[in-house]
């Protein structure tokens, strides 16, 4: 009995102690459990809390960029040519749209018309919290969205581009994408100074996910974009564009561009490329129209290049106006190696022809004479100083600095070939600066296309400053070739170009293409070069074409015309290309001398007793002796005009006969000019330039025989600005 009690006590001594034990186990694992959780707080509240509160923080916070309104960009006459209107972009919260997902997919591509699986692609990951479903829908659209009342769905507004002349100026302005930021033309360019910069604001949802500003985060407000002025005159520029579509069209040429400056300043004044773009409406199909080709593409310039040729044999006093060259009939065969012959042609079978007549009339055997004369580094250097070769540095995207090859890297035929505008690689904008250099008296300015800079208050902080790069030629040089390309226009290739009462001196351009390395006989670039009034010359404006079929390719019969067609309308726009009348005492005092008599005397003496007054020579015929001038000794005549010398011809003399001048398609001034220092006596039926002459050109008639002049009437064209 004793013993059972014993084992009782004991067994019941046992189970204390195991429960216990348990007890104690517990309190430990609860203690262990504390003091991971405990650790884990301190984890989180402590040394992670940052990394907690940013999470916490995404499912509450949204930060929204606030875009900064891009610049406007105007004409030099204040027009706005680019702007911005307010759009609406919807974004959405792929996290609270959740089961409302069908619905929202659904009523956006019922009001824009897009796949339903477009939305619903974009919607499916809800671990996103902001995706964008549409940017730049216009207000009455985004209307419709509104009234739908969807939960999840975000409203921005944000600014987008406005082109106010749609595809007018569009491949030189340029565009910008679904951000507003600039990827063409000037938008491109100028990016920096027209995109501002961005603002922010932190937004927060509450348990509704409704957005509210964080009043714990400040504003960034958004920054604008600086306003930009061009030098581009818009009425200019649709001068220019629709006469330069109209020509294309009616040449059935492949394309082609334009470029207007003020010689004297340098500034563009319009600039148009065919074909172009519409920024408004530009769906990537023919991004070749985005590449602004006067300063992004090279071509061989033909004849235009000429003026680099004759520049530098003026400069270096190699000869004049009046010194002649043979013009072997129209082809000249130059012999290379082995028994090979390369042959240089001309359009005309000429004979003799004076330096300014191979100019007028575009001769390529002369100039490859001259070229002779000049030599590879003075013709290289004149180049280089009219611009070939180098950057212009004007502010345009794309400019290339076009390709002209050292003297050491000549091949044998390169001097030739450069002086007629071959072997070389040039943008129209080179070409365009070159004349500009000419019709500023010799002097180069550096071209501009952005006038100044303004910001949002309208406070200038930049300008363009004209800037002179160097003087190219003397102003001697200068008058020549301006006097040169002034006949090139009455009398020589350009006569398409003339305008009745307005001075214009320019040159023709036409070269073949190369393709596949061969000079093709069927693919041309025509252009024409001109500026005006030459007086005081105010424009300078370059026509170019790719290919014109319908009129023949040349141009002076392509180009030239619509250079013509733009030149009539600008005149019509302002009074200033009208010469201001002088005062007649002042301009004798100052500007005009007394013609002295110089009959009976040698040319070479004559000449220079002329020069000594200050007047030019241009002589006609044969002999040694001056047998009559014009106009007549005791003269008044202003400085630098030429005198005109017929010489001393002994078969004329014999005869008592002479040939009447060729003086069809001169204006009156000069006909009568050139017929009266043979005593022709002149009649005149009509006026603006002679159509007909009666007796024909060639025909030897008795001195002092009558010619009748039948002239026609050039008026301007009656074309209105649009």
């Amino acid at each position: 009995m004793t013993e059972n009690v014993n084992e009782l006590a004991q067994g019941e001594s046992k189970g204390r102690s195991e429960f216990k034990v348990r007890v104690l186990l517990v309190k430990l694992l609860f203690v262990v459990i504390f003091i991971v959780v405990a650790a884990r707080l301190v984890t989180i509240q402590i040394l992670e809390s940052p990394k907690y509160q940013q999470l916490a923080r995404k499912q509450y916070e949204q930060k929204f960029v606030l875009p900064a309104t891009r610049g406007n960009i105007y004409d030099r006459n204040g027009n706005v040519l680019v702007s911005n209107t307010m759009y609406v972009s919807f974004a959405a919260d792929p996290k609270i749209v959740g089961e409302n997902l069908d619905d929202v997919a659904s009523t956006f591509s019922k009001i824009f018309g897009k796949p339903k699986s477009v939305y619903l692609e974009k919607l499916k990951d809800n671990s996103k919290r902001f995706v964008w479903l549409e940017r730049g829908v216009q207000p009455e659209l985004a209307k419709r969205v509104r009234a739908e009342g969807l939960d999840g769905i975000v409203l921005m507004n944000e600014p987008k581009r406005v082109y106010h002349y749609d595809d007018l100026a569009g491949t030189l302005i340029g565009f910008t994408d679904v951000d507003n930021k600039g990827i063409s033309g000037l938008e491109l360019q100028l990016d920096d100074v027209l995109r501002g910069s961005s603002g922010s604001v932190v937004m927060q949802r509450d348990g509704l996910g409704r957005v509210r500003p964080s009043v714990g985060y400040p504003r960034i407000e958004p920054v604008d974009g600086h306003d930009v002025v061009l030098t581009i005159n818009v009425s200019y520029q649709a001068i220019v564009e629709e006469e330069l579509k109209r020509g294309i069209a009616a040449n059935k040429a492949d394309g082609g561009l334009s470029v207007m400056l003020n010689p004297k300043t340098g500034e563009i004044l319009a600039l148009s490329v065919v074909p172009s773009i519409n920024p408004n409406n530009f769906d990537g199909s023919n991004s070749a129209a985005m590449r602004n080709r006067v300063v992004c593409d090279l071509f061989e310039p033909g004849s235009v290049f000429k003026v680099v040729t004759a520049s530098a044999a003026y400069e270096r006093k190699l000869l004049t106006p009046t010194t002649k060259y043979y013009a072997e009939h129209g082809e000249m065969k130059i012999p290379l190696a082995g028994k090979r012959f390369r042959t240089i042609r001309d359009t005309h079978q000429y004979d003799w022809l004076t330096f300014e007549e191979a100019i007028e009339f575009s001769s390529n055997i002369v100039m490859a004479k001259v070229s002779k004369q000049i030599g590879p580094e003075q013709l290289y250097r004149q180049a280089r100083d009219y611009g070939f070769g180098v950057l212009s540095g004007i502010d345009l995207p794309g400019e290339v600095r076009g390709r002209l090859k050292k003297p050491n890297e000549w091949s044998r035929t390169t001097l030739q070939s450069l002086s007629y505008g071959y072997e070389v690689g040039v943008t129209p904008l080179q070409i365009a600066c070159a004349y500009t250099v000419v019709a500023n008296g010799g002097v180069f300015m550096k071209p501009s296309i952005v006038a100044a800079v303004r910001n949002s208050s309208g406070e200038i902080v930049a300008e363009q400053k004209m800037q002179k790069i160097r003087r190219v030629v003397s102003t001697e040089t200068a008058r020549l070739l301006t006097q040169a390309f002034e006949a090139t226009v009455e009398q020589g290739t350009a006569k398409e170009v003339y305008i009745h009462g307005v001075r214009i001196a320019g040159k023709t351009g036409t070269s073949r293409k190369l393709v596949e390395g061969q000079y093709s006989t069927s693919n041309y670039t025509a252009s024409f070069v001109g500026f005006f009034p030459v007086e005081d010359p105010q424009v300078v404006c370059l026509v170019m074409m790719d290919n014109p079929r319908a009129r023949g390719y040349y141009g002076g019969s392509t180009s030239g015309p619509i250079f013509r067609a733009i030149a009539e309308r600008v005149i019509m726009t302002s009074p200033r290309f009208s010469s201001p009348p002088v005062a007649q005492t002042a301009r004798q005092e100052n500007t005009t001398v007394i013609v002295p008599d110089v009959r009976t005397l040698r040319p070479g003496l004559a000449q220079k007793m002329l020069a000594g007054e200050g007047l030019g020579v241009q002589f006609f015929g044969k002999g040694e002796v001056v047998l009559r001038q014009s106009p007549e000794a005791g003269k008044r005549m202003e400085k630098g005009e030429p005198v005109t010398l017929v010489l001393k011809n002994d078969e004329d003399q014999q005869s008592g006969t002479v040939v009447v001048p060729d003086v069809r398609g001169m204006s009156v001034r000069r006909a009568l000019n050139r017929l009266v220092v043979d005593e022709f006596g002149v009649s005149v039926r009509g006026s603006g330039v002679v159509q007909q002459q009666s007796p024909p050109p060639g025909q030897r008639v008795g001195a002092g025989a009558a010619v009748v002049l039948v002239c026609g009437s050039q008026s301007l064209s009656q074309a209105t600005l649009h």
